[in-house]
């Protein structure tokens, strides 16, 4: 048989207001939703870090930040992970035909010969003729004309579609890199419209959430102001008019999917064909006073994964057992029969994309900066920060994360069998700046 061919997708800042994941009842991500009808989805898949860089840099080279020093969006990744090594550059070893488009390395950064072909799509928006523009509080949205065809997503949309039509002598690794819903929000209005602000829930929200939170926490729910400067412009309205805007640009980075999954569906290759849906990290719309990631709480780690493997996945099928993105390399490999190089630091998802019930006692690991890091265990979140204090959140009883138990007596045992998978090996940060 043939080596299988691979489709992959990448999304940004896409949390879990998708279908599949039923975090939001509002979202309309039909596609997604047809995907996953399709294959398998992870409920309860994280991010390796909780900012597009560290995050991108981590699952495309197999190493985790703690092993690469890529901690944050200001460390060039391209010095710090050897030439040659990605994952792109393992297909094209390995004789495959590695194409891609868009945002799959932070900023569309690239090494050249790691690709056949690599399409630098950066995001342009023309605001000339926008119906209308401007700011929630400090996160920037418009609303644009119906024509899309010049945004950045239908362009990376149209060139996956080019290639899945065309006729292949080699088998192919295709990566398609979606900007939105990261910000701007700026998204054609008919897809604001699809969001009424009367039909739109607020998130589940404490006002006084960040009280039981150490102070680096709570220093990175704040110190951008997002959440405040909503308040004071407008109130509950404001912050729905933010909802609306991040809800559109899920739902035009869906029908953009749509478009893709059409293709890859009439392709004489679907049938030989892995297809693996995956976001850089999630986004808080207000939880714990916090807008955007830069944290490590289940709003801001949380993100869609799906696959779907030709005699391996059953359509429909879901697993909920945590799992984190640094198993994109190693499973992949597995899936194709590419030799895993050594260094690569993930799981291998096989056993749970033939059976979502098997067993599997892996939690999923987050990093945040240098040495902060979440272990998300089926039951538990644990945070530890870099000056020693802690968060602790049961998830069976308290899914938004509202009560820190980290003090609990109690709860000290459970706390160190979490420990033991904190990273080991810590690359000290360099100084930068968190590009928001």
């Amino acid at each position: 048989m043939a080596r299988p061919n691979v489709l992959m997708i990448a999304v940004d800042d896409l949390n879990h207001w998708v279908g599949p994941l039923r975090r939001n009842p509002v979202a309309k991500t039909p596609h997604i939703d047809r995907l996953a009808r399709g294959g398998l989805t992870f409920t309860h898949a994280y991010c390796p870090a909780p900012v597009c860089n560290a995050s991108r840099a981590a699952l495309l080279s197999g190493r985790l930040p703690s092993s690469t020093g890529v901690y944050d969006n200001g460390i060039n990744w391209e010095t710090r992970i050897p030439e040659g090594t990605t994952l792109s550059a393992q297909f094209l070893k390995a004789d495959y035909d590695v194409r891609g488009i868009g945002k799959l390395f932070h900023g569309n950064t690239y090494k050249t010969s790691e690709w056949t072909e690599y399409i630098k799509n950066l995001p342009v928006d023309d605001l000339n003729g926008a119906l209308e523009s401007g700011k929630n509080g400090k996160l920037p949205y418009a609303k644009l004309p119906p024509d899309e065809t010049g945004l950045t997503d239908f362009k990376s949309a149209q060139y996956t579609i080019e290639q899945l039509r065309k006729k292949h002598t080699n088998p192919f690794f295709l990566a398609c890199g979606f900007y939105r819903p990261h910000l701007p929000w700026n998204v054609p209005g008919r897809y604001f419209d699809l969001y009424p602000l009367e039909t739109i829930p607020l998130p589940p929200y404490k006002k006084d959430d960040l009280d039981d939170i150490p102070p680096i926490g709570r220093d990175w729910a704040l110190s951008i102001g997002d959440h405040k400067a909503i308040l004071e412009q407008g109130g509950k309205k404001v912050w729905k008019q933010a909802m609306q805007a991040y809800l559109a640009s899920i739902s035009f980075l869906d029908v953009q999917l749509g478009k893709v999954l059409d293709a890859y569906e009439r392709s004489p290759e679907r049938d030989n064909t892995i297809v693996v849906l995956w976001g850089d990290h999630g986004w808080h719309l207000g939880e714990k006073n916090h807008w955007r990631k830069f944290a490590l709480w289940e709003e801001a780690t949380r993100t869609p994964l799906i696959w779907k493997a030709p005699g391996i996945t059953k359509p429909g099928t879901r697993c909920e057992h945590p799992v984190d993105l640094m198993a994109l390399y190693p499973t992949l490999c597995t899936l194709t029969g590419i030799p895993k190089p050594s260094f690569v630091e993930g799981a291998d998802l096989r056993p749970l994309l033939k059976n979502p019930h098997a067993s599997w006692t892996l939690p999923a690991v987050t990093t945040f900066r240098y040495k902060n890091h979440a272990v998300r265990a089926k039951k538990w979140r644990y945070i530890r920060y870099v000056d020693g204090n802690e968060e602790l959140y049961d998830h069976t009883k308290d899914p938004y994360e509202w009560t820190n138990l980290a003090a609990k007596r109690e709860l000290a045992g459970v706390k160190t069998e979490l420990s033991r998978w904190l990273p080991k090996v810590n690359v000290p940060q360099p100084p930068n700046d968190l590009d928001h």
